[in-house]
């Protein structure tokens, strides 16, 4: 598994319905991509965004990455979304597991 951890915080005057849009449909996007797992986003009470997406390898996230659709969102959302954000990529993390079902 190859996991991405991308951390932001939006900019106050951005569209937020734009936004909307544009995160759906990459959703949808990455979704379809080969070696595409899971995403997740979580908001922070103060208005941290964390985003957890899980890939079979990292080829598969680099490919993600490299897509021409997915660049020109990422450079709208430097443009036009993002005050900031910080990304964590990281190859075979550790995993632990509790299902509840443990004796």
């Amino acid at each position: 598994m190859f996991l991405v951890v991308f951390r932001n915080r939006k900019r106050a005057d951005m569209d937020a319905a734009a936004y909307a849009i544009d995160a759906d449909e990459m959703a949808t996007m990455a979704a379809r991509q080969p070696g595409y797992r899971a995403f997740k986003s979580y908001t922070a009470d103060d208005g941290e965004v964390v985003a957890i997406s899980e890939w079979d390898d990292e080829a598969s996230a680099r490919a993600w990455g490299r897509l021409a659709e997915h660049r020109a969102v990422q450079h709208k959302g430097r443009e036009h979304y993002y005050a900031e954000y910080m990304l964590f990529a990281c190859a075979q993390p550790r995993v632990h597991r509790f299902t509840g079902q443990e004796p």
